[in-house]
């Protein structure tokens, strides 16, 4: 069954970035769907790199999975991977898995050893944008309790993303989790998102501050690429500190584990390398006792499907990201749609991912052309 055809689909569902798909299609076969990570204003260059990476999959048996990854990191990449490359990998993998279930009629966690559960708990994420104050925290979160969700993840910190902060800022960040934590009372998870941006010395600060409102996780307080320094904050705080996100493949996150760095990471499956490498991470987390929660910035279709799959397929699983505010659009150009209740989403049981994607529907809602993010000036910057 060979590859005829990879298109990539460019669409604003919605949010604060473009998603990103890619169809690959079979001579006489089932099509798979895949999705890329994304970020604003770097979307092009991830569609660059799906349609250079798929001319050379045309032609080539799609059932080659773990072969096109291997060539395309030491050949078509030279062995230099990087966020743009490696989400254009992990959506066209995902529709090779894709692909495979449907090939073999079982679901792509079937493929994988089976189901450890049925369902997956999700959290709440894109419920807070243009909350400025405490107070626009605490009334948006009543709102999305309501509907249902047990766990909210959100960025306390007021911008822009800097190492060093004042202590306005600080204080800024204790008092909207208070707000937050007053507003949906002692039973809501609250998962505390930094974005990678500290320094130690304020990383530690602040989480000692937020201890007494019993915050589920510290994600990312101190950037992955200096793996000692992160591992210095968890050895000082008492708040479980996940990282992740900024890594990539199993060979990036040997070292978090050998340093003890966190106590829960977060891979992407749309950027980490795909399905068999979230499944490779998460059994290295397994034995350093490390619990895997995946990262998913990404649509409430293709990538949190392939979410699904890994998570029901992995015994160390924690809790996965659901963005709210892709949902609505993602209702409408997926079949079936994945719903959420009570704070979990059963995992699909069809072959290959379990969903399709309407093309005519992506079409009505075409890509931004950009963020509209602007560089500050150098005065704009805190002293």
């Amino acid at each position: 069954m060979r590859v005829s055809r990879v298109t990539p689909f460019l669409a604003d569902l919605g949010g604060g970035k473009n998603l990103c798909f890619v169809k690959v299609e079979t001579e006489g076969g089932p099509h798979g769907w895949g999705e890329c990570y994304t970020q604003a204003d770097r979307d092009r260059s991830v569609v660059a790199l799906v349609e250079a990476l798929g001319h050379h999959l045309v032609g080539r048996d799609a059932s080659h999975i773990t072969h096109f990854v291997h060539w395309a990191y030491h050949d078509f990449a030279a062995k230099r991977g990087a966020m743009d490359f490696w989400s254009a990998v992990s959506g066209l993998e995902q529709a090779l898995w894709d692909i495979a279930g449907k090939r073999h009629r079982v679901p792509v966690h079937a493929l994988l050893g089976g189901p450890c559960r049925e369902r997956v708990r999700v959290y709440a994420n894109g419920w807070y944008g243009g909350a400025k104050a405490p107070a626009d925290y605490a009334a948006r979160a009543r709102d999305v309790v309501a509907r249902g969700f047990d766990a909210l993840k959100f960025d306390p910190f007021p911008g822009p993303w800097r190492t060093h902060i004042p202590r306005a800022a600080e204080e800024q960040a204790v008092a909207t989790v208070a707000a937050v934590r007053e507003a949906v009372g002692p039973e809501v998870d609250l998962l505390i998102e930094v974005h990678r941006r500290l320094a130690p010395m304020h990383a530690v600060r602040v989480a000692r501050a937020l201890e007494r409102y019993r915050p589920f996780w510290y994600e990312e307080p101190v950037s992955s690429t200096n793996l000692e320094a992160l591992a210095e904050c968890r050895r000082q705080i008492a708040i479980p500190v996940v990282t992740g996100e900024e890594l990539y493949t199993r060979a990036e996150f040997r070292r978090a584990f050998e340093l003890r760095a966190a106590d829960i990471v977060n891979p992407d499956v749309c950027s980490c390398g795909g399905i068999l490498e979230l499944r490779a991470i998460a059994q290295m987390a397994e034995p350093s006792l490390v619990t895997v929660s995946p990262h998913n910035y990404n649509s409430t279709t293709v990538g949190l499907a392939a979410t699904l799959h890994v998570s029901a397929a992995i015994p160390n699983f924690l809790i996965t990201e659901y963005f709210v505010s892709f949902e609505e659009r993602g209702r409408e150009v997926a079949t079936p749609a994945l719903e959420v209740k009570a704070g979990y989403v059963r995992v699909p049981t069809a072959p290959g991912l379990g969903l399709d994607l309407d093309e005519a529907a992506l079409a009505r809602y075409p890509a931004r052309p950009s963020s509209g993010r602007r560089m500050p000036s150098p005065d704009g910057e805190d002293p």
